[in-house]
This record gives structure tokens, C-alpha cells and sequence, in this order.
């Protein structure tokens, strides 16, 4: 598997280096934003115990919260694939937008006018400075990839990372057999 650069649209796999990693153990992370001076993304596969309406009241909606990275996590995000209903979004990838105007969305939601497989949301992102995030690359906290899931919202967010690491082969396929609690083996 040839070594891909990180940009938008595309996915960070945690090594196993990071199992000790109460933040990133096993993430996998759509990155929505990349440049020189920073990147952002998003963890995808950490589901809390909480959806929309446990946050906000008013909107009978129960989609799973995600938790979306350790910085300003009492901020909630959205990634979708709708946006014609929703004004500002801003693409990432084909079929793959990152915000837009939320009053729009809360009365989508409350009228059922968006699909739980058409967008996931999430409290705090993963956040990186400049070379921040090459310099973890560098250090093989990371591997990028390709978002090659034709809906990542559908795809069982408990098995994405697993998924990746045994497409990467090699050693990869080890680690993606360890226990999430390695020192429980």
C-alpha cells in the first residue's frame, strides 16, 4: 500500500502506538479541513451515550452523538451528505459536506427531513497546528488512507479501525486482532 499524504476528504488510522491513548486509541479520523497552517478532523467511530435530543430538548431526534476529538468539546459538529437542504456546508469529499446553518438543520430534524445515514454528529474535533500533524506522521502515530466507504455512516463505526488495519496487512493485521485492553491479555 503505496504511503498517502494527508488531505481533505481523506482518513487518519491510529497506530497501535496509540492503544495507551485515552483520545485516539483505535480512531479513525476524517480529516475535513487541511492546509499548511492546520488541519481538522473528526473521530468517527467513538459513539457516546448521548443523541440529539439529550442535547438539545426541543428536537425529538435520538441520533447517536459521537465524541469527535478532544478540542472544544462542548461544541457540536456535523458532517453530512445533504447538502441542497442545508445552506453553508462545505465540502470535503464527493458526497461528503462538514457544516452548514444549523437553524436549517434543527427544523429538518424535528420535521424528520434528514436520515440518521445521511449525517453524524459530534461534540469537540481533532485539531492539529502547523506540522503538528506530519510530525505525528513522522512518528508513526498515523497512517492515511482513503475514505473508500461508499456511506461511512452506514458502515458499523466498531469496526472501521479493525477494518483498516487488517486492508493494511502486514503487522497491521496483528493489532487488529489485540484486545482494546492490551494489557488484559
Amino acid at each position: 500500500m503505496d504511503i498517502l499524504n494527508p488531505l481533505k476528504g481523506r482518513l487518519l488510522i491510529a497506530e497501535a502506538s496509540t492503544l495507551q491513548d485515552t483520545s485516539f486509541n483505535r480512531s479513525i479520523i476524517l480529516l475535513t479541513e487541511y492546509s499548511v497552517e492546520n488541519a481538522i478532523g473528526f473521530v468517527l467511530n467513538k459513539p457516546m451515550e448521548y443523541t440529539i435530543h439529550d442535547l438539545l430538548p426541543d428536537i425529538d431526534c435520538h441520533y447517536t452523538i459521537y465524541q469527535g476529538g478532544p478540542v472544544e468539546q462542548d461544541n457540536l459538529y456535523f458532517i453530512h451528505q445533504v447538502p441542497h437542504l442545508l445552506p453553508d456546508s462545505i465540502q470535503v469529499a464527493d458526497n461528503m459536506y462538514w457544516g452548514g446553518d444549523f437553524k436549517v438543520l434543527s427544523q429538518l430534524l424535528k420535521k424528520q427531513q434528514i436520515k440518521n445515514s445521511e449525517i453524524r454528529f459530534f461534540l469537540g474535533y481533532a485539531g492539529w497546528e502547523a506540522n503538528q500533524l506530519e510530525e505525528e506522521l513522522e512518528e508513526n502515530t498515523w497512517f492515511v488512507t482513503e475514505n473508500d466507504y461508499e456511506n461511512i455512516f452506514t458502515t458499523d463505526s466498531q469496526i472501521l479501525w479493525k477494518n483498516k488495519m487488517l486492508q493494511k496487512g502486514g503487522a497491521y493485521q496483528i493489532w487488529a486482532n489485540a484486545p482494546s485492553d492490551i494489557q488484559l491479555n
